[in-house]
C-alpha cells in the first residue's frame, strides 16, 4: 500500500512541475514587465479557469492528499521493530567462548596464544570497622 501511494506521489509531483511550468504570469505582457497593469483592477482580471488552471488544482489537491496518506502510513509503521532487549530476555545465554565468571573462583582465560592464563580473585576488602 506505501508503495502504491509514493509510486502515485511521484507521479503527481512530476504533473504538477510540468503544469505550473507550462502556465503563463498574470503579467506577461510588455507593460507587466515594467510594473503597469492598466486600467485592470488591482489584482488584475479574473477569467474563466483554464484548462492548465483546472489540472493545476487537480493536481495540487492529490498532491496534498498523497502527501498526508505518506506521512499517516509512515508513523504507524514507526513503532513496529523489535529492539535488542525483545530479542535477548535478560539474563539470557552468555555468548559461546566468552569466559563465565563464577563467585568465589579464579578466572581461567584462553587468549590467542593458546596458553591458558589463571586470573586470580582480588584480595577481599575488610570490613569498616564499627564506631
Amino acid at each position: 500500500m506505501y508503495i502504491l501511494i509514493l509510486l502515485i506521489h511521484i507521479v503527481v509531483c512530476i504533473f504538477l512541475i510540468i503544469v505550473v511550468l507550462l502556465q503563463s504570469g498574470k503579467a506577461a505582457d510588455l507593460a507587466g514587465a515594467f510594473g503597469g497593469m492598466g486600467s485592470q483592477t488591482t489584482f488584475g482580471p479574473r477569467g474563466s479557469a483554464t484548462l492548465l488552471s483546472r489540472a493545476t488544482t487537480v493536481s495540487a489537491v492529490l498532491f496534498m492528499l498523497t502527501s498526508l496518506s505518506l506521512s499517516i502510513l509512515a508513523t504507524r509503521n514507526a513503532g513496529l521493530g523489535t529492539t535488542v532487549l525483545e530479542a535477548n530476555p535478560a539474563g539470557g545465554a552468555p555468548v559461546k567462548g566468552a569466559p563465565v565468571q563464577v563467585p568465589g573462583q579464579p578466572m581461567n582465560v584462553t587468549p590467542s596464544g593458546g596458553k591458558t592464563v589463571t586470573i586470580p580473585l582480588p584480595p577481599a576488602q575488610p570490613a569498616p570497622a564499627k564506631k
